[in-house]
């Protein structure tokens, strides 16, 4: 299977400037590309696993602590 990386946003972040947000892409069957809009040079690699665990904390709740 071929992979083209195609950086994707969330459909609720704006498209002007002012609405940084993070955008993923798939690079191959087990890589997950991350960057800050702002930042679009700097890129963190994970593996699917670990992005659904992240997903997974964050919408219960799990890390909200370290906002505090």
């Amino acid at each position: 299977m071929s992979y083209v990386q195609r950086w994707r946003k969330s459909s609720y972040s704006g498209e002007d400037a002012e609405h940084n947000c993070v955008e993923l892409a798939q690079r191959d069957a087990t890589a997950i590309l991350l960057r800050e809009s702002d930042e679009p040079h700097t890129v963190i690699t994970t593996t699917p696993a670990a992005l659904r665990a992240l997903t997974r904390a964050v919408k219960a709740g799990r890390l909200d602590h370290l906002s505090r």
